[in-house]
């Protein structure tokens, strides 16, 4: 595209523009959805009887079929509550993108002038008591019969953001995320090696991963012949 336009092309085209695309599509794209997978089976490693009813839905919904689509991963709604909850512990941009605003407002007992920049902090947001049970917690079982989700419309959980600069990412990000994170819980079973603790200090950068890496050991999962009954 760049070689290819002319002085009176509509968009010049530079490296720098390239440049700042490809740099979209790893840290936003790729980044934060790797960093909320890894957030996602930490917890679930802590937690092992989550991981378990995780894994039993979808390999009773996969079957005997050995390979997951994204129609099957549409029918695990134990896997969304897992995503839900991970988004709200670990939102892997903690203060999003900073917000400037267009004219003066008032929140709370604070005047917000005109082109103040603002910086919403959804990690204390989904830490926040008045508003969650048990914060602190990994219980993916707090979004049953919960309207609550992450597209934007609830403020209790926003790890996108909301409205007109709303990520334009969420889609994909969530679609991947949910693929990926259902086939590593469908043909392993994870487990802690002896004697070790998983450590879940935060790492501050642009987007908020583990500092210490995520050790566990894998364990091939067998198709049994009991597995031939999908229930999805």
């Amino acid at each position: 595209m760049e070689k290819d336009q002319t002085e009176n092309s509509a968009i010049h085209l530079t490296e720098d523009h390239i440049k700042a695309i490809l740099m979209d599509i790893f840290l936003a794209g790729i980044d934060t959805s790797a960093i909320t997978m890894i957030w996602a089976v930490t917890e679930l490693a802590r937690k092992p009887t989550a991981m378990k009813k995780a894994q039993n839905e979808i390999r009773s919904c996969v079957g005997k079929k050995g390979k997951l689509t994204e129609n099957d991963v549409s029918q695990l709604k134990y896997l969304k509550m897992i995503i839900k909850e991970t988004f709200r512990l670990h939102p892997p941009t903690v203060l999003l993108l900073p917000r400037e605003a267009a004219s003066q407002l008032k929140i709370g007992d604070y005047d917000i002038y005109p082109r103040t920049r603002i910086a919403v902090n959804v990690w204390a947001i989904g830490r926040n008591p008045d508003i969650w049970d048990n914060p602190e917690e990994f219980i993916p079982e707090r979004f049953i019969d919960s309207l609550i989700d992450f597209k934007g419309q609830h403020f209790e959980l926003l790890p996108f953001g909301a409205g007109r600069r709303i990520c334009p990412g969420m889609n994909m990000g969530t679609a991947v995320l949910e693929l990926a994170l259902a086939n590593l819980l469908y043909f392993f079973d994870w487990k802690v090696p002896s004697g070790m603790d998983i450590d879940m200090e935060e790492e501050v950068s642009i987007a908020v991963g583990k500092k210490e890496a995520l050790t566990l050991i894998p364990v091939k999962y067998n198709i049994r012949e009991d597995d031939e009954t999908r229930h999805c």
